[in-house]
């Protein structure tokens, strides 16, 4: 075995050379009357035939209206049958599909649109937190006096249609039926001359990661990239069509629509919807209900799920496994999920959405402190290394560096964004992911922290995980959440955001009586804030940037942050 942090991933199953539509089209052709998807708040449960006949309606229905291949479609809605139908049918036409957070408001939607140059826009119906419609006419006032189709906006001048999931249009707007209905305008045969001009290796899909500085960029990814990684996720779970997956994550995010839909649609299994954005009881009442096999999320989604207190009214033993991505799964959670949930083979995986998204993945064999230690070990068809972030050479197995993969799932690049595509992949087409790791000698991958979020506290480089992770040992601590913030005499400081557990009280001086004599005096804490929980992003993700933020105010260090 090489002494050096560098690990290739084998298999004996090979790379799926294909299209997501010629995907589809085997999967239906195998598993017609199997469920492919059920959204149980639109009441809709289609059969993989009967999803093809959305998807190719669609489809047609589009080509009608004028989305040619490589043009770019958003999309702007939370989790509902038509995203689906959409995903699978801009595939089948070889138009790009740009996923849009839900979340955006104006600023951020505009940035997008006139970024990626989208010709279409699909936008959701009225939500409690949003009013998707209103921030349009917002952002294109002009679109209110527009015919349908053919929209001219100065600041926008690629978008041409819009068409809400509303039932009834507004001003210059088609409906969805609108789409469908339209279908009847061309030959149902002409897909088949569209799919024979397609190549795997064409962008389908571009995806804005949630940048903590400036603006998201456009991770641009082909049907080669998404439709394996996908594929490979599930082949770790031994997916298979009488499985049942909820997906609990959103899909405007790879974790929903690559790990979720294409995991489903590579294996012919079903795909859940509980809701349209995460509810804890929907995803056990579905559970229930559906008699799911598999279940997705990220940590905070499961701590709410076994923490409902209604969760002893259902029955969720029909659950065997599922994946846990955004961050590593604290021991306490593992054990919960797996003697309450009974999901025996649950799997940590890592990635992020530049390599589609997933490059690390525990497995059915890999032993409980691993699961809870490690964010497994690589993938097939893919390659790690760790080097160290001055000198680009690889670091000594088990020394910390910046984790560099490469391999089918690396992006195309950022959607017209040359330099900074440069900047994250290199000659070599390694991509470089700003993460810091260790590689011990089983080839089990170890996230130590962020390059960016690593805190210098006089010359000494404190990783936030470590701190996290001894933190988290404390019998009355939930969660914990470490960050830097400015100091006059050693330029950052330690701080601490703490969850103590309910019912138990904790003070600050007996965290630090715990840190001493047992870790570096350096990493203990010199900030405690007592918080219910941290900022996050809408796929669970905690927002470290914000929490910096918060806490340079509240201590009033403002003066210290340079302009």
């Amino acid at each position: 075995m090489s002494n050096l942090s560098y690990v290739s991933g084998t298999g004996n199953v090979p790379l799926l050379g294909k299209t997501i539509g010629e995907m589809f089209d085997e999967t239906v052709e195998r598993f017609p009357e199997t469920g492919a998807l059920v959204v149980v708040h639109q009441n809709i449960r289609w059969t993989y035939r009967e999803l093809k006949q959305q998807v190719e309606r669609c489809a047609l229905g589009l080509h009608a209206m004028g989305l040619r291949k490589g043009e770019r479609i958003g999309i702007w809605a939370l989790n509902c049958s038509e995203w689906t139908v959409l995903q699978y049918a801009t595939a089948k036409l070889g138009a790009i599909l740009v996923n849009i957070n839900p979340s955006y408001r104006v600023h951020e939607l505009e940035y997008v649109l006139k970024q990626s140059g989208c010709k279409f826009l699909v936008i959701d119906e009225k939500t409690e937190h949003s009013d998707y419609t209103e921030i349009v006419y917002e952002l294109i006032p002009r679109l209110k006096y527009a015919e349908p189709g053919y929209l001219r906006e100065v600041k926008l001048p690629e978008l041409t249609t819009v068409i809400t999931l509303e039932e009834k249009a507004g001003p210059g707007m088609f409906n969805w039926q609108d789409v469908m209905n339209s279908a009847k305008n061309v030959k149902p045969d002409i897909l088949d001359g569209i799919a024979s001009k397609l190549h795997f290796d064409e962008s389908i899909n571009i995806q804005y990661t949630s940048g903590t500085t400036g603006f998201p960029k456009g991770a641009t990814l082909s049907h080669h990239n998404i439709l394996n990684n996908g594929y490979f996720v599930t082949e770790s779970l031994h997916l298979t069509d009488k499985d049942r997956m909820i997906i609990p994550v959103p899909l405007y995010h790879c974790f929903g629509m690559v790990m979720g839909n294409l995991g489903c649609l590579s294996h012919g299994a079903t795909a859940i919807y509980a809701s349209r954005a995460f509810d804890a009881e929907a995803v056990i009442r579905a559970t229930d209900h559906e008699k799911a096999t598999i279940l997705y999320g990220v940590p905070t989604m499961f701590h709410a799920e076994l923490d409902h207190p209604d969760i002893e009214k259902y029955d969720v033993t029909s659950l065997r496994g599922g994946i846990m991505a955004g961050s590593i799964c604290p021991v306490e959670l593992m054990k919960k999920v797996q003697d309450v949930m009974k999901m025996t083979d649950m799997q940590i995986a890592y990635g992020m959405t530049e390599t589609s998204p997933v490059s690390t993945q525990t497995t059915s064999d890999t032993p409980f402190e691993k699961r809870v230690s490690t964010v497994g070990q690589v993938h097939p068809h893919q390659e790690v290394k760790i080097i160290d972030p001055k000198t680009g050479l690889v670091v000594k197995r088990g020394e910390k560096g910046e984790l560099c993969t490469r391999g089918y799932s690396v992006m195309l690049g950022y959607w017209n964004e040359e330099k900074k595509t440069h900047q994250a992949i290199d000659k070599a087409r390694w991509m470089h992911t700003g993460d810091l790791a260790t590689i011990d000698d089983e080839g089990y991958i170890n996230i130590v922290g962020r390059i960016k979020d690593m805190i210098i506290r006089g010359g000494e480089n404190v990783y936030p995980k470590e701190i996290e992770a001894y933190l988290l040992t404390h019998p009355k601590v939930n969660n914990v959440q470490v960050i830097g913030v400015p100091d006059v005499k050693y330029g950052e400081a330690v701080m601490a955001w703490v969850k103590v557990n309910e019912g138990v009280e904790i003070t600050e001086q007996e965290l630090i009586d715990y840190c001493k004599g047992t870790i570096a005096h350096y990493k203990i804490p010199k900030y405690f804030k007592f918080v219910e929980g941290c900022p996050k992003t809408v796929t669970g993700k905690i927002r470290k940037v914000e929490m910096r933020e918060i806490s340079i105010k509240e201590l009033g260090l403002e003066y210290l942050v340079k302009n």
